[in-house]
């Protein structure tokens, strides 16, 4: 990693922390409950979903590509998982089976879009709306309720007083971290969103490399239907429906480009927080919740035009 990458990490990483921290200043000035333990935890745990897949969603954006379909994942799992659990009684099953229908939504997305080269947004558009049918057909539109207590534990306990989505939160960070900054993977990553011609002709396996891009965000949203489940104690049908745009409004937030090729995994984090503070200030403001929706669609369009005019001024500094 040269210079001018390292300064563009620090300073994505500051100014997105910065921006959580005047977002915090103000939502405890507007909500004297705001800094209450069970409401940060509460805004914790929520967060912490939406920020794994927000991980994986990183990846895919750092190709230059895009998937609609995690939302849809997320509620396919959870439904498969917690019908298992209600079947067998098995929670190792149950996990096994919401991590293993991740892993094949996610073979699927990335046969379509690397091997036969569908663009990712119709490809992953078409995935989202097949996975809500499988969801409406294999719950009947019911929900699953999920009965043992060491399941729930997934999404509701605490280890050490940390809860346990934070927990799997920072394992993922972790290993997301180490292999898109120490691995040669992680290279190929940058390298195919930087220039997809390049890379090929420089040997590098542009499908392989892009069809585990779409397998690891897929297996990681499986995992936040996992906890989803376990958290609410039942798998309903709408169960990640809107989690996509979470998704990627957290790695746009957080500095990474939509073109490709430039970005980082720690801030994605940060942007996942900055949106799970929004949502729970307007709630305990008692704003109407359909205009959470219009504020982020603010913010997403404030962070994407800061994006643009950061990445002007980069191009004139450099020239």
């Amino acid at each position: 990693m040269n210079a001018k990458e390292k300064a563009f990490r620090v300073l994505t990483v500051h100014r997105t922390s910065i921006i959580l921290a005047l977002i915090l200043i103000v939502a405890a000035f507007l909500s004297p409950a705001f800094l209450s333990v069970s409401n940060m935890l509460n805004v914790i745990r929520q967060v912490s979903i939406t920020a794994i897949i927000g991980a994986g969603m990183t990846f895919v954006i750092l190709t230059g590509g895009i998937d609609l379909s995690v939302g849809s994942v997320v509620g396919l799992a959870g439904a498969f998982s917690a019908g298992a659990l209600q079947t067998t009684d098995s929670v190792p099953l149950a996990v096994g089976i919401g991590l293993l229908t991740g892993l094949i939504c996610g073979f699927i997305n990335g046969f379509f879009i690397a091997k036969c080269g569908i663009p990712a947004f119709i490809a992953t558009l078409a995935m989202m709306t097949l996975l809500r049918g499988c969801i409406l057909v294999y719950t009947n539109g019911t929900p699953i309720s999920v009965q043992s207590d060491i399941y729930k534990a997934v999404g509701k306990g605490s280890l050490a007083g940390i809860p346990v989505p934070i927990i799997i939160l920072l394992f993922v960070y972790l290993a997301a971290y180490i292999l898109l900054t120490h691995t040669a993977y992680g290279r190929t990553v940058y390298a195919i969103g930087g220039n997809r011609e390049a890379a090929r002709l420089s040997g590098i396996s542009v499908v392989k490399n892009e069809w585990i891009v779409y397998i690891i965000i897929a297996l990681l949203s499986g995992l936040a239907g996992i906890i989803l489940t376990a958290r609410l104690g039942t798998a309903a049908a709408t169960a990640g429906e809107g989690y996509e745009m979470d998704a990627i409004a957290s790695v746009i937030i957080g500095g990474t480009s939509l073109a490709g090729g430039q970005g980082f995994i720690l801030p994605t984090v940060i942007g996942a927080l900055i949106l799970g503070v929004l949502d729970n200030i307007l709630t305990l403001m008692n704003v109407n919740p359909f205009a959470t929706n219009i504020v982020k669609g603010v913010v997403i369009l404030i962070a994407v035009l800061a994006d643009k005019k950061f990445k002007d001024l980069s191009a004139k500094v450099n020239q």
